[in-house]
């Protein structure tokens, strides 16, 4: 892990990951932009969803990714997020077979019963990668993937710009880590993984369609995913 303070050019009040998502909840759906993580998935090439019977959704908000995997065949996702009101919004959406409060180190989910784990948007409010890469490995069976998309370091470092929403009183920002693209392959390697696939996008057009202020950041990297396989 790298730490974000040096690079930090906005110094928005800072809270913890629960209080923020709380605060966000009403807002998140109008604010976080499919380009950052879905459509990025939807560009993977080792992925096979429909292949999936199971998934767990690792850090699942409001919902989104476990729409967006029961939208492409997955046939069951089970859902752990830390934040009640994100939880709460999720049941609203429909798309979850269970939903639980938990920490991602430690679900409580049944270990070996998930063709695929999916975590998107999580990875830079964690201070260590290692315990959720060891969690997704229990729950995979053999064979089965774990994928993981999220804003790249490249991107964090060059924007200044912590993970933050519209408070009442102006921006607010949630802790953000940086860990870098070494730092998720050897959280990785270390609990068993191989790596199948690995993806990394940079601001073009669709981007600064949605942010034209995002022109001075073109080529840059912005999202990264991994696909891991269970050995």
């Amino acid at each position: 892990m790298t730490n974000f303070s040096p690079f930090d050019t906005r110094g928005y009040p800072t809270v913890d990951v629960r209080t923020g998502y709380a605060g966000w909840v009403d807002s998140y759906e109008d604010t976080v932009q499919d380009a950052m993580d879905t459509d990025v998935l939807a560009r993977l090439a080792v992925p096979r969803w429909a292949d999936a019977a199971t998934a767990a959704d690792l850090g699942c908000g409001t919902g989104r990714t476990g729409a967006w995997l029961r939208a492409r065949g997955v046939g069951a996702v089970d859902g752990v997020d830390l934040t009640p009101e994100m939880l709460a919004r999720a049941r609203t959406r429909g798309a979850h077979r269970t939903l639980v409060e938990g920490d991602l180190a430690a679900t409580g989910l049944p270990g070996g019963g998930y063709d695929l784990a999916a975590c998107s948007l999580v990875d830079e409010h964690l201070a260590d990668l290692a315990p959720l890469y060891r969690e997704a490995h229990r729950l995979v069976r053999p064979g089965g993937l774990f994928v993981l998309v999220g804003l790249h370091p490249a991107f964090i470092m060059a924007a200044g710009m912590p993970t933050h929403y519209d408070g009442p009183t102006g921006p607010i920002a949630i802790t953000t880590h940086i860990h870098l693209v070494s730092d998720h392959l050897t959280a990785g390697l270390a609990a068993g993984w191989q790596l199948a696939e690995m993806r990394e996008e940079v601001v073009g057009d669709q981007w600064t369609a949605l942010k034209p202020k995002w022109e001075r950041h073109r080529g840059h990297p912005v999202s990264a995913a991994y696909v891991w396989r269970k050995p």
